[in-house]
């Protein structure tokens, strides 16, 4: 996010916010990017303070303490606590990126979990992903067969209360290293 213009000068308080959320999300490069287990609505209801919390300092002292309230094993919550808090301000912080474009406006219930922007009065619920293991196809592939990535995202990802089949932009992130989710910040 660092290095972007912004030609509205309205716009440098949004900068300036980015570029703290992109501090705070590099905080958690260190940690291995593992999940231990796929989401679901009984971890997410316990991890839900994720959304009030910008920094990571922060966040690590409010694992810490909601592991004492629940008998999660804690390695597990606190990677799947760490990394949805990453997914949540990494795509934040695109969603951003994407409104200080012309055309492009911000719903206006940001509760709404069917739709982040329109783009010209067309609505989307925007999807940052690592380009996913399990397409089992790799990136050139990936890259000249665009559909079948396509598909493949729709049918694969945000099951539970998050799926739906409205429309969805897929920000699908690579790295040649691995370290795909590095990008995300």
């Amino acid at each position: 996010m660092a290095g972007i213009a912004y030609s509205n000068p309205i716009n440098i308080l949004a900068r300036v916010v980015l570029e703290h959320i992109e501090n705070e999300l590099k905080k958690r490069w260190p940690y291995r990017d593992v999940w231990f287990r796929r989401q679901n609505n009984i971890w997410d209801n316990q991890s839900n303070f994720i959304y009030n919390i910008q920094d990571f300092d922060e966040l690590i002292e409010r694992i810490k303490s909601q592991l004492q309230l629940n008998q999660f094993d804690k390695k597990e919550f606190f990677y799947y606590s760490l990394n949805r808090w990453y997914n949540y301000w990494s795509a934040r912080a695109v969603e951003q990126l994407f409104i200080d474009q012309p055309n492009v406006n911000a719903v206006l219930n940001e509760k709404d979990r069917l739709k982040d922007f329109s783009i010209q009065g067309i609505s989307f619920d925007l999807k940052t992903t690592k380009f996913p293991k399990g397409f089992q196809k790799d990136f050139a592939y990936a890259q000249n067969h665009p559909e079948m990535l396509i598909k493949w995202l729709y049918n694969n990802q945000s099951t539970g209360r998050r799926f739906h089949l409205e429309n969805r932009l897929f920000l699908v992130v690579f790295a040649a290293n691995g370290e795909h989710y590095k990008l995300k910040a």
